[in-house]
C-alpha cells in the first residue's frame, strides 16, 4: 500500500490515548514510506495524525471541500491540498487517491465516512482493505452492534469481515497488507465499476 486514507475526528475528544496514537499512526506511514490522504485539517485528531507523519518527513495529502476551509482550519504545510466542491466529491477524490481506508476515533462525519466505504467495499465498487484502529476500545460498542446485525441476519458474516480491526498500529496495517478481498459480486458488471 503507497497510500491510505484516514477518517477521524476534527477534535480530540478527551482520551491523550487516542490523541498519541494518531500522532504514531502518521509517524509510521512517514517510515514506511506510505502517504497519508486525510481531511486537511490542522485540528483534532486529523490534525494530529498529519503532524506525525509531516515530523517524520512524510507525505501528506489533504483534501477539503470549499466551505470547510475556514471551519476546519485547514493544515498549511501539507504536501499538497486539493479543494473540491462539496462532501461527497471530498470523498470520492480521498478515495481515489488511496490504496486503503484506516478510521481512527470520531464522531458522526468519520462513521459516515466509514461506513460509505465499507457499502461501497459490499457492493462491489473496491476491493480495498478498510482498517478500524481500535484505540482504548473505543469501537467496542460499534463492534457489538454489527456482531447483532450479523446475528439478527441483517448483515452477512462476509460483509461483517470486511471490517479488519486491531488494537494497534503495526497489528492493523499487517492485517491489512495481507487483506483478501471478496469476489466481484457476479450481479456488478465490469462497466458498472
Amino acid at each position: 500500500m503507497e497510500s491510505i486514507v484516514v477518517f477521524c475526528g476534527s477534535s480530540e475528544g478527551n482520551d491523550p490515548e487516542i490523541v498519541d496514537c494518531a500522532y504514531q499512526l502518521g509517524a509510521t506511514f512517514a517510515a514506511e514510506g506510505i502517504t497519508l490522504v486525510y481531511g486537511a485539517a490542522k485540528i483534532g485528531i486529523m490534525g494530529r495524525v498529519a503532524q506525525g507523519a509531516l515530523d517524520y518527513k512524510g507525505k501528506v495529502i489533504g483534501v477539503i471541500p470549499d466551505f470547510l476551509k475556514l471551519k476546519e482550519v485547514f493544515h498549511s504545510g501539507l504536501t499538497k491540498l486539493i479543494i473540491t466542491e462539496n462532501m461527497h466529491q471530498r470523498k470520492l477524490r480521498m478515495h481515489e487517491l488511496s490504496d486503503g481506508i484506516i478510521t481512527l476515533p470520531g464522531g458522526f462525519g468519520t462513521m459516515e465516512e466509514l461506513f460509505e466505504m465499507i457499502t461501497w467495499a459490499q457492493l462491489g465498487l473496491h476491493q480495498k482493505p478498510i482498517g478500524l484502529l481500535n484505540i482504548n476500545g473505543f469501537y467496542d460498542e460499534l463492534l457489538a452492534m454489527l456482531r447483532t446485525m450479523v446475528n439478527k441476519g441483517f448483515l452477512k458474516q462476509e460483509y461483517y469481515d470486511i471490517l479488519l480491526v486491531d488494537n494497534s498500529i503495526d497489528g492493523l496495517l499487517h492485517k491489512m497488507k495481507n487483506y483478501e478481498p471478496l469476489p466481484l459480486p457476479i450481479w456488478i458488471k465490469k462497466d458498472q465499476l
